[in-house]
């Protein structure tokens, strides 16, 4: 299968595009036939080296996809379905393997692009907006970065539940 990987830490030129092998899904995991790989900051700190991988790995920690194979003992999927996922590196690839615990089913009204950008950022999002600080109405959150991919979320989440929001961003242009 075709995927992106490091084979050494490094800028953007360590980035490298070939073939790795086809993953099978052990015990527990799914096979997903990978459609969007998402993007975040994370993925940085996996290729400069910050956060240190076993060499050589494939980058990527959210995406979402159909479900091609299962493992032993899934039962809450089948072939065919669609799915997103969140922390389970690897995603910059054809096909992954995810631990079925960290799949969600993705519903046919949210295509698989929207899904696997919205993962990651989302679950910060409502983890900031629920449980950090359970937001009510009433209350005022002041959001950092607002028109960032979380900001937004954090944004929107919080005018939901009838806060009042104030948002800061990092030029004229994001106001």
């Amino acid at each position: 299968m075709k995927a992106v990987y490091i084979d050494q830490p490094g800028g953007p030129d360590a980035l490298l595009y070939g073939d790795r092998p086809k993953p099978e899904p052990a015990a527990g995991e799914v096979l997903v036939k990978v459609a969007y790989s998402g993007v975040n900051f994370i993925d940085t700190y996996h290729r400069g080296g910050l956060y240190k991988l076993p060499l050589p790995a494939i980058i990527g920690s959210e995406g979402a996809g159909t479900v091609e194979a299962l493992g032993a003992g899934v039962t809450q999927f089948k072939q065919g379905d669609h799915v997103a996922y969140a922390m389970a590196r690897g995603s910059y690839a054809e096909f992954q393997s995810v631990p079925a615990a960290q799949l969600v089913k993705v519903p046919d009204a949210v295509g698989l692009d929207i899904a696997a950008g919205a993962m990651l950022q989302g679950m910060t999002a409502h983890y900031l907006t629920h449980s950090t600080f359970p937001l009510k109405a009433g209350h005022t959150a002041l959001v950092h970065a607002a028109a960032g991919g979380t900001g937004r979320l954090i944004v929107q989440m919080a005018k939901m539940v009838g806060a009042q929001v104030l948002g800061t961003v990092g030029s004229e242009e994001k106001a």
